[in-house]
């Protein structure tokens, strides 16, 4: 399979992910952006009312990394940038 291939399905699995994600963050004020997908790591950044809120490393680690290694189980690593 052809990596160009495997990256951009890898790509848009990230984005279905994110699209399930955003309506929470939404909710609270808030939205996810996506950087990079690069290896098997995502890059986002957590926009809005997420960005500043206390608990964000909840919401990274038990929602949006887990929402995306479901949709896309090639993903080992989620990385918030600012």
């Amino acid at each position: 399979m052809d990596t160009g291939f495997q990256q951009a399905e890898t790509v848009n699995k990230v984005l279905d992910a994110l699209s399930e994600i955003r309506p929470f963050l939404n909710r609270d004020g808030g939205d996810i952006e996506l950087i990079e997908v690069k290896e098997s790591r995502v890059y986002v950044k957590l926009l809005g009312n997420c960005s500043s809120c206390p608990v964000n490393t909840s919401t990274m680690k038990l929602g949006v990394e887990n929402t995306i290694k479901k949709h896309a189980p090639e993903i080992l690593d989620v990385i918030s940038v600012e």
